[in-house]
C-alpha cells in the first residue's frame, strides 16, 4: 500500500468516528447544559462548597466566578510547582523557579499548556498528577460553561442571567470530562502508555551507553490533554514519545480527541437554540477551514522545491518517522486549529510555507473547530460580524437567532476580535528590542519572526506548541508569555459574556423578508469570507516577513 493511500485511508478513518460521534456526544452535552437535574454526587459537591444550585448568574456575577476561580487555581499551582521538592515522588527535583513556576501555573489554567521545562526532568509525580493533570480538567471545562453561556444568552429573552458557573463547571467536569477520560485511559494503557509511579531507571544500552528509563502517571494525563485540548506533554519530546503516543492508530486516537469534542459542539449549540440547520452550517463552516488547511498543508510540505526535499520525497526532517508525512500533517494541522498544542513533530522543520499554515492556523483564531468551547464562542462571534456587514450591505437591522446585532454588541465583538493580534503583534515588536529575547531565537532571517510570531501566537490563543527554535526559558519569556497567556485567556471571555449579557436582554426579533438566513449556503460562504479576511487583515504584514519570505527564498 502507497504511503498516500494508507493516509488517505487513515484521514477517512478520523472523519468517520468524528462524523459518528457528533449527533450522540452533541446531544449529551446538549442534555448536560438543560438539564434540571443534579446528580448524587454534585449535590454532595454543592453541599461541601456551599453552593447553591439553584442561583442564576447574571453575566457579570458569571464572569467574576470565571476570575475568581481561575485566580485561585493559578496560586495553588505556582505554590505546588515552588514547593515540589517537599512532595511525594519528587526524585530530588527542585520547585521550578519563580518566572517559571509563573508561567507554568498560568499556563495550565489558561488551557495553553506552554512548557519551558522538560517533563520527565523537572516534574515530580505529585506535581503532574495533582497539579498538571487536574488542571488539564478543569480549564477544558471553563472553555465550555462560557460558550453554554454565550448559547443562553442567544435563547433566553429580557434577562442577563446566563445560569450557574459552579454548576456548569462541575457538570461538564462529571459528566463529560472524567467518564469519557477514564475509559479511554485504560485502552491507552491497553496500547502501550505507561502509567506507573515506577522512579526513573538508568539502564546500560547494548552499545554500552547509558540511558535513563522514565516512568509515570502518563495515560490519565495524555487523555485529558487531548480530549480537553490542552497540549503540552508529560515528556519534553511529547506526542513524539513512544511512552505517550507508542503506535499508529494511538496517534490517530489522539487526533480523534483533539477534534471531539469541538466538532460536536456545533450539533449541541443546534440543540440550545432550537434549530439544528444552525449547528449544521457552523459545523460546514468549521469543516471547511480544516479541511483547506490540512490540503495546503499537505501539498506544501510534500512538494516543496529544493533539491534536498526532492531526493528525500518531502520534507522528513523534524516529522515523526513512525507515521510518516501525512499523519505528521495531520495531526500538526489539528492540533493548531484547535487550541491544543500537542505535538508529534517539530513545527520548526517544516517547510517554511509549511509552518507559516500552521502558524496562519492559530492566528485565524482556533476556531475550525477550535478549542473546548472557545471554538465554538469564537465562531459565533464571528458570526455576527458576517451578519453585520450583510446588514450594512442590504441597509437593515442585522440579527443572528433573533437577536438585534447593533452598536452595543459589535463593540463587545469588536474588542473580543482586537484582543488576540494587539497581543501577538505587541508582544513580537517588544521581544524584538529586548536582547535577552531576540539571542533566544536560534535561528536567523524570517525564520526567527517567525519562531517569535509563533510563540507569542501560541500563548495568546492558548494553544502551546512551540516552533521548537525558540529558547524561551528566560525571565523575558517566562513573563512576558506568561501575561499574553493571561490577557489572551480572559479579555476574550470577559467580551463574550458581557455579549451574551447584552443579548439575553433583548427580547426575539422574528425574521422578515430582509433577514439573512443564517442556516444557508450564503451565509456559509459569507462567514468563510469573514474568518480570511480578518486574519489576513491583520497578520499578513508580519506572515509576508515571516514564512512567506522563507518560503519564497
Amino acid at each position: 500500500m502507497t504511503p498516500w493511500l494508507s493516509a488517505a485511508l487513515e484521514i477517512t478513518l478520523v472523519v468517520a468516528v468524528l462524523a459518528i460521534i457528533h449527533v450522540p456526544l452533541g446531544e449529551y452535552m446538549a442534555r448536560i447544559y438543560t438539564s434540571d437535574k443534579h446528580w448524587k454526587v454534585e449535590r454532595g459537591f454543592y453541599r461541601l462548597l456551599r453552593i447553591d444550585s439553584r442561583a442564576d448568574q447574571r453575566w457579570y456575577t458569571y464572569l467574576l466566578s470565571v476570575l475568581g476561580f481561575s485566580a485561585v487555581s493559578i496560586l495553588l499551582l505556582w505554590a505546588l510547582l515552588s514547593a515540589q521538592s517537599y512532595l511525594p515522588f519528587d526524585f530530588g527535583r527542585a520547585g521550578l523557579p519563580k518566572a517559571q513556576g509563573f508561567n507554568t501555573a498560568v499556563s495550565f489554567v489558561t488551557n495553553t499548556n506552554w512548557q519551558s521545562y522538560s517533563g520527565e526532568t523537572a516534574l515530580g509525580y505529585t506535581v503532574q498528577a495533582i497539579g498538571l493533570t487536574v488542571q488539564n480538567f478543569l480549564s477544558g471545562a471553563v472553555g465550555m460553561v462560557v460558550v453554554a453561556a454565550l448559547i443562553r444568552g442567544l435563547v433566553r429573552r429580557h434577562t442577563d442571567r446566563l445560569g450557574n458557573f459552579w454548576v456548569d463547571l462541575t457538570r461538564t467536569t462529571v459528566r463529560l470530562l472524567l467518564p469519557i477520560s477514564t475509559v479511554i485511559a485504560l485502552v491507552m494503557v491497553a496500547g502501550g502508555v505507561i502509567q506507573n509511579l515506577n522512579a526513573p531507571t538508568d539502564i546500560t544500552t547494548l552499545a554500552g551507553g547509558s540511558q535513563t528509563i522514565p516512568g509515570g502517571l502518563v495515560a490519565s494525563q495524555e487523555v485529558i490533554k487531548q480530549l480537553g485540548t490542552n497540549g503540552g506533554g508529560y515528556f519534553n519530546a511529547n506526542s513524539g514519545h513512544p511512552f505517550e503516543n507508542p503506535a499508529q492508530w494511538t496517534n490517530l486516537l489522539a487526533i480523534v480527541l483533539m477534534l471531539a469534542i469541538p466538532f460536536a459542539l456545533p450539533r449541541t449549540f443546534g440543540r440550545m437554540v432550537g434549530s439544528i440547520k444552525q449547528g449544521v452550517a457552523i459545523l460546514i463552516t468549521m469543516a471547511v477551514l480544516w479541511a483547506g488547511s490540512l490540503t495546503t498543508t499537505l501539498v506544501l510540505e510534500e512538494s516543496h522545491a529544493g533539491a534536498a526535499l526532492r531526493a528525500a520525497g518531502a520534507a522528513m526532517e523534524g516529522k515523526e518517522v513512525r507515521f510518516g508525512v501525512p499523519m505528521s500533517t495531520l495531526f500538526e494541522v489539528s492540533t493548531t486549529l484547535t487550541s491544543t498544542g500537542a505535538v508529534d513533530s517539530t513545527h520548526s522543520s517544516f517547510t517554511g510555507l509549511g509552518g507559516g499554515a500552521l502558524l496562519l492556523n492559530m492566528l485565524l483564531g482556533e476556531i475550525a473547530p477550535g478549542g473546548t468551547g472557545s471554538g465554538l464562542y469564537g465562531m459565533l462571534i464571528l458570526a455576527m460580524v458576517g451578519v453585520f456587514v450583510a446588514g450594512l450591505m442590504v441597509g437593515r437591522t442585522p440579527t443572528y437567532l433573533g437577536k438585534r446585532i447593533g452598536g452595543e454588541q459589535m463593540k463587545y465583538v469588536a474588542l473580543y476580535i482586537l484582543a488576540t493580534p494587539a497581543l501577538v503583534l505587541l508582544g513580537t515588536g517588544v521581544a524584538l528590542l529586548v536582547p535577552s529575547a531576540k539571542s533566544a531565537v536560534l535561528n536567523s532571517g524570517p525564520h526567527s519572526l517567525t519562531e517569535i510570531v509563533y510563540a507569542f501566537g501560541s500563548a495568546a490563543n492558548n494553544n502551546g506548541s512551540a516552533f521548537a527554535g525558540l529558547s524561551a526559558n528566560n525571565d523575558f519569556y517566562n513573563i512576558a508569555l506568561g501575561v499574553v497567556m493571561l490577557l489572551g485567556r480572559f479579555v476574550p471571555i470577559a467580551m463574550v459574556l458581557a455579549l451574551a449579557g447584552s443579548l439575553g436582554r433583548q427580547g426575539f426579533r422574528p425574521d422578515d423578508s430582509g433577514t439573512l438566513p443564517t442556516h444557508k449556503l450564503q451565509f456559509i460562504t459569507i462567514l468563510i469570507g469573514v474568518v480570511v479576511l480578518v486574519a489576513a487583515l491583520t497578520y499578513l504584514p508580519a506572515l509576508a516577513l515571516g514564512p512567506i519570505a522563507e518560503g519564497s527564498a
